[in-house]
């Protein structure tokens, strides 16, 4: 297949996952474990069915396996934050602000892998900062969303938990190969367990009884993003150029902003745009400024996408 032709299926594979906190605004009843738990649950079955039918190519040693369950914790832990930050944000808006993971994920690998980002990402940070700060609302009266500031910190917390997750789903794969299915269904195994122990403890609106219309929005959110949105990207991603992959990527949250704007009449402010523009623009550059291969003995850290 063509360069070409991996660029529009990873086109098709981000506009799939855009979909995603559209279809966690339209599940708003359930409580945010019960959405991670059930988006996680209802996806098992059809990633069961794929991976059997090529866990001949499955090389992973158990360490490996290991590592890409124990990301599970950490997706289950994004999920959580990234839908309530939803309920008091807004689709569009917490899902432009969970993409600081991709500057988690370069400091994070600064300093726990010794990949030290290049001097231009890190004079990006006060910048992306100051467009977080305008999309919490502070100050501003015409500000969407019914709890902006506390909706900002819970997205920039589903950032730093889903850089997290990255770091050991990406550890995990090192030093062999595997067909796609294999780690996402560990990393899956994971955060079902998790968001099932996290919410039968200390979420009282936590339940397993499947109601309607909810688990109707759950199993289409788990099909749409966790299965289908993945797999396709996951497919598509290591046959193209990083700049490739880091442009098509930014398309997701811009892509929200838009289906929310349609779907739900999500009007943002003046402020909240400017800080939509600064921030996208500063990931922008972010992602496309490489690591100097000089000060760093691996190679930059991937920037993967949302599992939302």
């Amino acid at each position: 297949m063509s360069t070409s032709r991996y660029r529009l299926l990873a086109a098709a594979g981000v506009a799939t996952i855009s979909f995603s906190p559209i279809l966690i605004r339209a599940a708003g009843d359930g409580s945010d474990m019960t959405i991670a738990f059930f988006r996680a649950l209802y996806a098992l079955p059809f990633l069961v069915l794929i991976y059997w039918r090529l866990r001949d190519r499955d090389e992973r040693p158990r360490r490996s396996r290991i590592l890409a369950v124990a990301s599970g914790v950490f997706l289950a832990l994004d999920l959580a934050f990234w839908h309530a930050s939803i309920r008091q944000l807004g689709a569009g808006l917490a899902t432009v602000i969970v993409y600081v993971q991709v500057v988690f994920v370069a400091l994070l690998a600064w300093l726990l892998l010794g990949e030290k980002p290049a001097r231009r990402s890190v004079a990006l940070l006060p910048l992306i900062m100051l467009g977080i700060f305008l999309i919490s609302g502070a100050g501003s009266a015409d500000a969407y969303g019914d709890n902006p500031g506390l909706g900002t910190m819970q997205a920039a917390m589903a950032g730093l938990f889903y850089a997290l997750f990255i770091l050991l789903l990406r550890e995990s794969g090192r030093g062999h190969t595997s067909p796609p299915a294999g780690p996402l269904l560990d990393a899956t195994v994971g955060t079902a367990i998790v968001a099932l122990a996290i919410g039968m403890l200390i979420e009282p609106e936590f339940t397993v009884t499947p109601s309607w219309p909810l688990h109707g929005w759950l199993l289409l959110l788990a099909l749409v993003s966790q299965v289908v949105g993945w797999l396709i990207l996951t497919r598509a991603m290591p046959h193209l150029p990083a700049l490739d992959t880091s442009m098509l990527l930014l398309g997701q949250p811009m892509l929200a902003i838009l289906w929310a704007g349609m779907i739900f009449d999500e009007s943002l402010g003046t402020g909240q745009w400017i800080g939509v523009a600064i921030v996208l623009t500063g990931l922008t550059i972010f992602s496309i400024t490489k690591t100097p291969s000089a000060d760093a003995g691996q190679p930059a850290p991937e920037k993967i996408d949302d599992p939302v």
